[in-house]
């Protein structure tokens, strides 16, 4: 198994007050590709490392794909629990701005496999 980097909250907390007006306001202008990817990154790694495991894939093109979740290790082609979501959506879960529920039934959050959804345990990440 890879090392997995331990993400610094400062880091994480910082990255996300750099895209928050446009989380809290859609119409806010879109924060640059690299605040995006810092803020998604950083996030999707803090979950990876808050909930250690290989049986969740969660996926957030075209920036980052994560394995979490304690439990069967998936190693090789489909993982069998996937979730997927666009980046706006995601960092929208990560800071408790939306729940799991409302971007499933708004169909902005893909979820597949019997343990998927087990990563609503662990969000928010951080309430800005």
């Amino acid at each position: 198994m890879t090392s997995r980097r331990k993400i610094d909250p400062a880091e994480l907390r910082s990255a996300l007050l750099a895209v928050r007006d446009w989380l809290v306001d859609e119409n806010a202008p879109q924060p640059a590709r690299a605040e995006l990817a810092a803020a998604v990154r950083l996030s999707a790694r803090t979950l990876e490392n808050i909930a250690p495991g290989s049986s969740v894939e969660v996926r957030v093109p075209p920036f980052v794909a994560v394995q979490c979740v304690a439990g069967p290790r998936h190693t090789r082609g489909t993982p069998p629990n996937v979730v997927e979501t666009d980046p706006r959506t995601w960092l929208l879960l990560a800071t408790g701005v939306r729940t799991f529920a409302e971007a499933g039934a708004s169909g902005a959050l893909t979820v597949s496999g019997t343990r998927a959804s087990e990563i609503e345990h662990w969000l928010p990440l951080l309430r800005l």
